[in-house]
Parts: structure tokens; sequence; C-alpha cells
């Protein structure tokens, strides 16, 4: 599969790291979430002896890293020989080798519950929003063939579950509400998906979902996404982005000036 991306951000950046996601893409993205666990007391314990991410720039992984960046957890990148993952796949997550997680979607749900403060109706959400990427946003955004391969996106036609993410949107910064404090491990599951999708296929225009873009452009410039991610993929993103035409509070200005 050929994938061309414009300019030197994808010569230098970009290319490298779309075309070893891809490869990978198929294998990573499962519909199912294993956790395996053994005599595990206590969070507070488990954040003492720290956790480990086997993962690369060129994975899944870095979703991983802007997840815990986000809710301040220590996390130390391990030596990919001693990668646990039973399929010997990335990304992947220990806990003082207790607690072995794999699929990034398990991984983010089990981040988010050492940081949980007892609201069940947020906690509750964030769930739902981290399945909702992985279970229906990821197929809307990367199509696949029989075999498994990634050959194009969803997003360049109209979509109904775009359509009303795009409505929930415009009305909130954030899937659960206004304000920084309602951004969510759940933001990260679906914005990432969502960034993906302008760094694989370059030319596509999601300007049909102004507040998507939006939602966009508001997660891929927070401080997290970028130490995560890497500053060149933050900046050619919010370039992409900028050209799809978002205004402010998610509507597009009529030749610039409304």
């Amino acid at each position: 599969m050929k994938l061309l991306l414009s300019a030197s951000i994808a010569a230098t950046c970009i290319l490298p790291y779309c075309q070893s996601f891809l490869s990978t893409t198929p294998s990573l993205i499962k519909r199912h979430h294993t956790i395996k666990t053994r005599n595990r007391t206590s969070k507070t314990s488990s954040l003492s002896m720290g956790l480990t991410l086997y993962g690369s720039q060129g994975s899944r992984s870095p979703l991983v890293n802007w997840a815990a960046y986000e809710l301040s957890l220590p996390i130390v990148m391990g030596d990919l020989s001693q990668n646990p993952h039973p399929f010997k796949q990335i990304p992947c997550m220990t806990s003082d080798g207790d607690v072995t997680l794999f699929e990034s979607g398990a991984i983010l749900l089990y981040l988010q519950s050492l940081c949980e403060d007892g609201d069940e109706a947020k906690k509750a959400a964030i769930m739902s929003w981290v399945t909702w990427a992985n279970a229906s946003l990821d197929p809307v955004c990367f199509l696949e063939t029989p075999e498994g391969k990634v050959y194009d996106t969803g997003l360049k036609k109209p979509n109904r579950k775009i359509d009303t993410l795009d409505s929930i949107l415009s009305n909130q910064k954030y899937l659960l509400g206004d304000g920084d404090d309602n951004f969510s491990t759940g933001d990260v599951a679906v914005a990432s998906y969502l960034l993906y999708v302008p760094q694989f296929f370059p030319d596509v225009d999601l300007g049909r979902w102004p507040n998507v873009v939006r939602y966009m452009k508001d997660c891929v410039k927070r401080p997290a996404y970028g130490k995560a991610f890497g500053g060149d993929v933050q900046n050619y993103l919010v370039g992409k982005l900028d050209a799809m035409g978002a205004g402010d509070g998610g509507q597009k200005k009529l030749f610039g000036m409304f």
C-alpha cells in the first residue's frame, strides 16, 4: 500500500511514523481488551512501583504516553527485547511485573482507574468513550481490506457517526463538557484516532465537521500531546487543521469576513 504524504514534514517525521503504524494497525487494533493480573493489592502500590510502557513512536503507544502525562502518572519506557506482550506487539504495559496489559484501550482504562475520584458518572462516560473509539471510531477512520490492510479512511465521505460527534461538540469543548477540567482519557482515545487520519491521509478535508476540527485543534495543542507525539507532529497537525478552516466556536468563516 502506498500513502503519499507531502512536504518536508512528511519526509522527516510523518512518513516513517505512518508507515510503521499502518504496518502494525491490523494486529494492534482488536475489538477486545485483555488484562492479566495477579495479586494486585492496591492502586497506591501499583503507582509506587512504577509503570513501564513497551512501545515506540511508530506505533499506537504514544497515545498511552499522552494519557499518562495528562494524568500526571510516572511512566518509563521499557526494553522492547523484554516486551511481555503475548503476541510480541506494542503497546504493552506492566506495573512492577504484577500487572500486564496490552491493547491501547485496555491500557488507557487501567491508567484512568489509577486516578479515579469516585465519580461514577464520569467513570462511566470515560469508559464509554474509550470503548467507542476502539470499537466504532477506528473502523470509520481506517478502512481495511479483507486481509486487514489499511487502504483508506472513511472520513473522506459523509458519516452519520461523525455527524453526531460534531453535534455533541457544537455545545461543549470536550467529550465530557466545557472547560479544561473536563478533558479526560476519553478525549485522548477519540482525539488520537481522529488526529492519525490527517497524518496518514494528508489530502483529507474534515471541514464538513467544523466542531470536530475545532476539537482536534484543541486537543493537539495540549502540551502533553506534543510531549508524547513530538513537536514536529504537533506543529504539522496544527497547520493541517488550520487549513481546514475551522473558526472559533466550531463555525466556519465565510470569505474570512464573519
